[in-house]
């Protein structure tokens, strides 16, 4: 949703303060695969039950995982595997954090956000699912509430200001309903093309 309001309208904002940080050379390959272990650092520090350092490797996480698309589209390396590769290291990065918490929940005794947690990720694992399964049927599919922008910024918030449970909760609808949604607007696209 949020990707969808703003598109790449900030691009060249962004691109010139990662030229300003990073120099006039890019990777868009770096960006991905830093921002992906950057989820691993959090995931690892979500465990170690310091919640504060986490939001913050989330938030730089998803910082670079926007930069690779502004680099890629900026410096002309747009590719089909570049996009292949980030849409696949995203789905990790989700579910590691996603595991780190389910960790921490089981250590805690505290079942039920367990689960709460294995909802979010069956929300979150669906959500891309039925876009590339849409996109099979040539369907355009990137509607929904939960898109990755979103998440990232609730997985932020829930970590810095340790809100998880009620953002876990906000997660397991919205996830869900995003499914849903989804569901029903390729029924419906498929019943009616003209449309």
């Amino acid at each position: 949703m949020i990707g969808q309001k703003i598109g790449h309208r900030l691009d060249s904002f962004l691109y010139q303060l990662i030229r300003f940080v990073f120099g006039h050379r890019g990777n868009p390959f770096l960006f991905t695969w830093v921002g992906f272990l950057l989820t691993l650092v959090a995931s690892f520090f979500l465990i170690q039950d310091r919640w504060w350092v986490a939001g913050l490797a989330i938030l730089l996480s998803g910082l670079f995982d926007l930069f690779d698309g502004v680099v890629a589209r900026k410096l002309g390396k747009v590719t089909a595997f570049g996009a292949f590769l980030d849409s696949v290291l995203d789905r990790y990065s989700d579910l590691f954090l996603l595991l780190a918490f389910l960790i921490h929940y089981l250590k805690k005794g505290e079942a039920n956000l367990a689960i709460l947690t294995f909802v979010v990720s069956i929300g979150i694992t669906l959500i891309p699912y039925t876009r590339a399964r849409a996109e099979a049927l040539q369907v355009q599919c990137n509607i929904g509430l939960m898109e990755r922008a979103e998440r990232i910024i609730l997985f932020s918030v829930g970590t810095l200001f340790h809100w998880m449970e009620p953002v876990l909760w906000i997660m397991a609808i919205l996830t869900h309903f995003t499914v849903l949604h989804r569901i029903y607007h390729v029924w419906r696209s498929l019943r009616n093309p003209s449309e």
